[in-house]
């Protein structure tokens, strides 16, 4: 079977690499020069297995009317006159439930724990280079309330699996002393000792490495697909300007642009972009950094050491289109960042923003698309595009091939 991937972000490369291992020909195609060009070339760089909690949760309403309104805000939102942002907004508000959002963590933990276990089955296999750092991961609140209200939800995970632990100030300083400078605004935090960060363009192009290794495998970058041809209810190829490309399946793993595909075949994804930033800055040998993975919980503002380099990543916008750099929300991240770290040098930052495709419960969509029996999807990894990637990869590949899957499909099967 010749099955044509579409997209060579991290979750196009990660199903190219298991339906190629299941023995399938395999053409992956992209409209850029080189792989994870888009949301996966700066993207926050923790790999967190365990901490999977969906962007929808009942604490966000109270949040809501003073994110939307403060210039500060986390997260901010620009209404338009597009039916497919309110449709987003009113599913994301239903998301918002107790015992929904529960449930959204167990079916999440499963395919993220299998992402985990096949990352170490791959380094086993072939050693990537890709600054691959286990550091574990550390949640610091400022507000008492929100960590005493997130206890609860770090005693359920732990009974699904998760290690994880609540620390009171004190613990939190002697893991991470870098936070000494903010050490009398903390209040305590939540730490995950299995948790990593790693650069995920450089894992792409590892994985790209091995793909042309593959003789199974064929690269065609810089090929932009224009349009799915159907006939009589399945896809047959795809139109590029270089002419058509034919295949007996076709998987759509192309982020935001999956929409815009999908849309002529009657496929409405459920998708919105979710545009974040992020800074990352070289160290110098008197920078005070983080040892370990860092989130601060409520400025929503992560950090993910790199060797020679810290990653930065922060903030959600919503009602953009496009990967562009806001200067004030630029201004305002390193102005967080100058409070929590004052002696971190940030004048030689690279500066990135990129677009999440992101689903209203935070679940990915993996499964055959409506009624073509040979169109797949592989979407909506949203903010955990690299930590789900393999998971996601090889749960498409085994339900293309007929193959056991791993884990159940029906949470991630498109509706």
């Amino acid at each position: 079977m010749h099955v044509v991937v579409i997209g060579a972000g991290v979750v196009g490369l990660s199903s190219a690499w298991y339906l190629a291992r299941q023995g399938m020909q395999v053409t992956l195609v992209d409209r850029h020069a080189e792989v994870a060009r888009e949301t996966s070339f700066a993207n926050g760089g923790q790999l967190s297995y365990s901490y999977v909690a969906p962007l929808a949760d009942p604490s966000v309403i109270g949040k809501l009317p003073q994110w939307l309104l403060r210039s500060d805000s986390p997260l901010r939102f620009r209404p338009r006159l597009d039916p497919a942002q309110w449709r987003w907004c009113l599913s994301f508000l239903r998301a918002c439930n107790g015992s929904q959002v529960k449930r959204t963590i167990g079916e999440m933990l499963g395919l993220s724990f299998l992402s985990r276990d096949l990352l170490d089955d791959l380094l086993a296999e072939h050693p990537l280079e890709f600054g691959l750092q286990r550091t574990g991961k550390l949640v610091v609140y400022r507000d008492a309330d929100a960590l005493a209200n997130a206890g609860p939800m770090v005693e359920w995970q732990r009974e699904l699996g998760a290690e994880q632990q609540v620390l009171d100030r004190q613990a939190c300083l002697e893991l991470e002393p870098a936070l000494q400078d903010v050490a009398s605004q903390l209040s305590g935090g939540i730490y995950t000792p299995g948790e990593a960060t790693a650069d995920c363009r450089q894992f792409c192009e590892g994985l790209l490495g091995l793909l042309r290794q593959m003789p199974n495998v064929s690269i065609r970058l810089e090929t932009d697909v224009q349009a799915l041809v159907e006939r009589n209810r399945r896809v047959v190829a795809v139109k590029t300007a270089q002419g058509e490309l034919e295949g007996d399946a076709f998987v759509i793993a192309a982020g935001m642009h999956s929409v815009s595909l999908l849309k002529p075949l009657g496929i409405a994804l459920p998708l919105y972009g979710l545009r974040g930033y992020s800074l990352h800055v070289p160290l110098g040998p008197n920078d005070i950094k983080p040892v370990l993975s860092v989130t601060d919980a409520g400025r929503k503002v992560v950090y993910a050491p790199m060797g020679q380099h810290l990653r930065i990543a922060a903030m959600v916008d919503m009602g953009v289109d496009r990967a562009e750099v806001d200067p004030a929300r630029i201004r305002l991240l390193k102005q967080q960042v100058a409070e929590t770290f004052p002696n971190l040098d940030l004048s030689a930052a690279q500066i990135w923003a990129g677009v999440r495709p992101s689903t209203a419960n935070s679940k990915p969509i993996i499964g055959r698309a409506g009624h073509f029996d040979n169109l797949w999807l592989n979407v909506g990894q949203g903010a955990l595009g690299f930590t789900l990637a393999l998971g996601s990869g090889q749960l498409l590949a085994s339900q293309l091939a007929g193959a056991p899957p791993s884990i159940a499909p029906w949470p991630f099967a498109p509706a």
